[in-house]
């Protein structure tokens, strides 16, 4: 991770031909044509977006690549999970044809982790691969999936079930975009930021518990958590791009997440992305003493402070009726890491200590969901 200075970082992703930068700091969305024309030959570009966004930044944006020389044509799709689907990928994938995007033009996604997952697929499949910038605007995808390459969209039988490894050629994390974001929304985003602690830097994490209250304010606290973030994916990214192995550590807390979101039909006035991250660390560390590999006390610690920032900790705390047992059974079998038919769960061993758990019994996981499910 470079200092550039006081306000900002760069995190540079080593993969060879594939590498990239991640610029983290304030002001960056105005030099985002600048940052564009030096690294991608192209002056031609199609942003991507949502109607919450491109009312926000859309002009701006626009105006930046203008400036600096760039040709854009824009598309505005409806805000939410559901955006991530078959129909919306036909749409961008049109707009980009029409447009006569050719393979050293840019596409941005210029939004949150739908947009940019979406947006990441189209612009790896058409032409067989044009360039393609992330400009994530919500924490979450900030710190996570804006980076990595991981792209793709829903499927009627699961998350993220139909996508590709696409790899950005730059992310501009710009800081001052989070200000608008609702006290919701930086909190689901939260939930990713403490994962990193969670999964192998205890240090993060014992620092977030003191210093969480200056990340969600702003400033350099917040600057610091995104570079930590950011490096730590940027880690285990140049070590496993594909996931066969060690990357698949990224996904704590996410197998029971994916099926509690699944089983709110993505519904985001029930439960955000975020939200699922933050049950389902309580559930894979409960678990995991349950499994007599860590110790209660720290399934406790993990569930104080994701409460004490104002995350949800219980399934009981989704609003409505959740599925049967069994319905929630068969979304964590659809989960991309079940290989061979058997189970595979992120579990841990201590703070920090996180590893992958193969052939984890599907009657155990049953059992502790229907405990977890009680009040």
């Amino acid at each position: 991770m470079t200092k550039l200075e006081t306000t900002e970082r760069l995190v540079h992703v080593p993969l060879g031909e594939r590498s990239y930068d991640i610029l983290i700091g304030p002001g960056l969305m105005a030099r985002a044509g600048g940052e564009i024309t030096s690294r991608i030959k192209g002056r031609r570009a199609a942003i991507v977006t949502d109607e919450n966004v491109g009312k926000l930044y859309l002009d701006g944006l626009m105006d930046s690549l203008q400036t600096d020389g760039i040709e854009a044509v824009s598309v505005t799709l409806p805000a939410g999970e559901k955006t991530k689907s078959f129909d919306s990928l036909t749409n961008v994938c049109d707009v980009l044809l029409e447009a006569h995007i050719e393979r050293n033009d840019t596409v941005i996604a210029l939004g949150g982790g739908v947009i940019g997952d979406l947006t990441g697929f189209a612009a790896g499949i058409v032409r067989r691969g044009v360039r393609f910038v992330q400009i994530p605007t919500s924490l979450l995808s900030q710190v996570d999936s804006s980076v990595g390459g991981k792209t793709g969209i829903n499927a009627r039988q699961g998350k993220n079930l139909v996508g590709i490894f696409n790899q950005p050629d730059l992310v501009l994390a710009d800081t001052d975009v989070l200000d608008t974001l609702s006290e919701r929304e930086f909190r689901a985003g939260y939930a990713e930021v403490a994962k990193y602690g969670l999964i192998d830097k205890p240090d993060f994490f014992e620092w977030l518990e003191t210093n969480w209250r200056e990340v969600f304010a702003g400033g350099a606290a917040r600057i610091e958590a995104i570079a930590v973030s950011c490096q730590a994916k940027a880690d285990v990214v140049a070590a496993d791009e594909r996931e066969n192995g060690r990357r698949a550590l990224l996904n704590l807390g996410h197998t029971f997440g994916h099926a509690l979101e699944a089983a709110t039909k993505y519904d985001s006035s029930r439960l955000v992305h975020g939200e699922g991250v933050s049950i389902g660390m309580v559930l894979a560390h409960r678990f995991s003493a349950r499994m007599n590999l860590a110790s209660p006390d720290l399934a406790t610690r993990v569930e104080a402070h994701l409460r004490e920032v104002g995350l949800p900790t219980r399934m009981d705390e989704i609003p409505g009726e959740l599925p049967p047992t069994e319905i929630l059974m068969d979304a964590i079998a659809q989960d991309k890491k079940v290989k061979s038919g058997k189970l595979t769960f992120i579990l841990t061993r201590g703070l920090g200590q996180s590893f992958v758990a193969d052939d984890v019994p599907a009657s155990e996981v049953e059992r502790f969901i229907e405990e977890m499910r009680a009040p």
